[in-house]
């Protein structure tokens, strides 16, 4: 019923930044957070940062002071201004949505990889 869509992934050198950005799209749905992950090649999926209904954030530890999250309501979009990346950045970041209804979705994922 609610469909992600990822971009603004890609490679960059450390030090560099990148903007990604999600769009949900469907209908009869109110969205309560939205949010990214992260999976790295071998580990578990994390939280990189969330952002709720009352525009309050949080932010893993280790991002937290170099991205921000943001979100435009009118758009059902939300944002991750990722800044200073390290090579322990390199994931595939997901978007993610929680719906008023207590159904959570997930974007296809985009690739970010940082170089030393």
């Amino acid at each position: 019923q609610v469909q992600l869509v990822e971009s603004g992934g890609g490679l960059v050198q450390a030090g560099g930044s990148l903007r990604l950005s999600c769009a949900a799209s469907g209908s009869g749905f109110s969205i309560n957070a939205m949010g990214w992950y992260r999976q790295a090649p071998g580990k578990q999926r994390e939280l990189v940062a969330v952002i709720a209904s009352g525009d309050s954030t949080n932010y893993a530890d280790s991002v937290k002071g170099r991205f921000t999250i943001s979100r435009d309501n009118a758009k059902n979009a939300v944002y991750l201004q990722m800044g200073s990346l390290k090579p322990e950045d390199t994931a595939v970041y997901y978007c993610y949505v929680r719906v008023g209804w207590g159904h959570n979705y997930w974007g296809q994922g985009t690739q970010v990889t940082v170089s030393s």
